[in-house]
């Protein structure tokens, strides 16, 4: 069983920053593309960024020069750094990796969601 825990959320007003964390744990063997997703009120969950193993990392074009996606492999941990943000950047975020665990099963994992609300 493999475990996605995020934290960082809050309230922020607009041009602020938040950094959110998502740390996985459980029977892991190694993680291939990590990732944001959110999700606003009455919208359906969108994607906000990944990163692959390798460093490589794509973003929704309404972060980009915003949000920094980043990882650290040793503690199979994934971090957003979220700068200049706005009001509609408020949703409840939701971290989610692609695990193989110790069984070899390919995984698609998520956590519970943070909130992230920006004042104007």
């Amino acid at each position: 069983q493999v475990q996605l825990v995020e934290s960082g959320g809050g309230l922020v007003q607009a041009g602020g920053s938040l950094r959110l964390s998502c740390a996985a744990s459980g029977s892991i063997f190694s993680i291939n593309d990590m990732g944001w997703y959110r999700q606003a009120p009455g919208n359906q969950r969108e994607f906000v960024a990944k990163i692959t193993s390798g460093g490589s990392a794509l973003y929704l074009n309404s972060v980009k020069g915003r949000f920094t996606i980043s990882r650290d492999n040793a503690k199979n941990t994934v971090y957003l750094q979220m700068n200049s943000l706005k009001p509609e950047d408020t949703a409840v975020y939701y971290c989610n990796a692609e695990v193989k665990n110790t069984a070899q099963a390919t995984l698609d994992s998520w956590g519970q969601g943070t909130q992230v609300t920006v004042s104007s």
